[in-house]
């Protein structure tokens, strides 16, 4: 499509420019921008596209601004970029509870997502995006960063057939190796994947995470069976429906596996611990075009000598060493270092630094 004149201007906020960045540059393949209706509604009651194919969890547009379909808006990212350009084609009113009760399975504004739509409003604009370049990222992400046609490219050039995303928002610790390295027995590699786009407040900022992922990639990975990636999506902590739309985002990357553990994109307790997994029965798997790794929460224990889980470790829990995310937080809030059966120490070395020295995280 040409280049066409335009006098309306739209400056994206945070969470609706990790939105066009993700359909510019092809993770959110099919959309080619935000939803309109019809696609909202499968969306929302069916976790489809009006099309078909799985779509769990609405992306869509609310805005205020004046304008009708057929016209073509100037689109800018939360820092001011010129992005390119949106041809309107439709503009509708959204039921904001009934998505909040469909997609977050609560009306609650405690619930950080919930909390967002509302804050939002329930008036879109839908259409398709002119990409003229995607937002730009600190240089520790832009070094990291791969399109899904580049990490195709890259996983065709080592010879990988399968390929295993884990998909995370936080530092991994021992739980996490445990199990990424567990799915790699079976993979010819790993997909490290984690989201440096608009998370809730009290998560460790990204480019803190990026450095514990170089760190851990450095001193206990196989280098040629790991790639680090980013990506610059929202957290929508949509709990079940978000572990669909991540494996669909990551089989459109190019990967064959998914990692879904305990209680994946949950928030508080609006989710059960293993729903994220439960709602994959519901999923034609050779649909989806991707499969799921299921894994328990895994943990020290003292008895084994080594990472295990419920379904492979026979001792009681005085033997596991678990710590939740807040007594992790606290602990390196007073720099105190989480024991070494939780965390590696290049990573805690890491974290304590940024508790020292971050104000994001005071």
């Amino acid at each position: 499509m040409g280049t066409a004149e335009t006098t309306l201007q739209l400056t994206l906020s945070e969470r609706q420019t990790a939105d066009f960045e993700m359909i510019g540059n092809g993770g959110f393949a099919p959309l080619e921008g935000p939803m309109g209706s019809a696609d909202w509604k499968r969306s929302v009651e069916e976790m489809r596209l009006s099309g078909g194919g799985y779509w769990p969890i609405p992306i869509t547009l609310a805005t205020d601004l004046e304008c009708s379909e057929g016209d073509v808006i100037a689109i800018s990212s939360d820092e001011g970029e010129s992005l390119g350009r949106l041809n309107v084609s439709e503009i509708f009113e959204r039921d904001v509870e009934l998505e909040a009760e469909k997609v977050y399975g609560t009306t609650d504004d405690a619930h950080p997502g919930v909390a967002a739509i509302r804050e939002e409003g329930a008036r879109c604009v839908a259409g398709t995006y002119e990409v003229d370049t995607l937002p730009g990222h600190e240089d520790a992400f832009m070094r990291r960063y791969l399109t899904p046609a580049e990490s195709k490219a890259e996983f065709e050039k080592r010879g990988w057939k399968r390929i295993v995303a884990f998909q995370t928002r936080n530092p991994i610790h021992r739980a996490h190796e445990y199990l990424t390295k567990a799915a790699l027995e079976t993979c010819d590699g790993l997909f490290i994947h984690p989201l440096i786009g608009k998370t809730k407040e009290g998560d460790i900022p990204a480019d803190v995470r990026m450095h514990c992922y170089e760190a851990l990639l450095e001193d206990y990975y196989p280098q040629d069976r790991v790639i680090l990636g980013v990506l610059p999506a929202k957290m929508h902590y949509a709990g079940p429906r978000e572990a669909i739309l991540h494996a669909v985002v990551r089989r459109n990357y190019g990967c064959t596996h998914f990692i879904v553990g305990r209680d994946h994109a949950g928030v508080g307790d609006y989710y059960g611990t293993y729903d994220a997994q439960k709602i994959f029965d519901e999923i034609d798997l050779d649909e989806l075009g991707i499969e799921p790794l299921m894994f328990e929460h895994s943990f020290w224990c003292n008895a084994c000598e080594g990472m295990a889980s419920g379904k492979t470790c026979p001792h009681g829990g005085d033997e596991h060493v678990f710590l939740s995310g807040t007594k992790v937080r606290e602990m390196l809030g007073n720099g105190e270092r989480p024991p070494i059966e939780f965390s590696r120490t290049e990573v805690a070395d890491i974290l304590i630094e940024a508790y020292e020295q971050d104000p994001r995280l005071k």
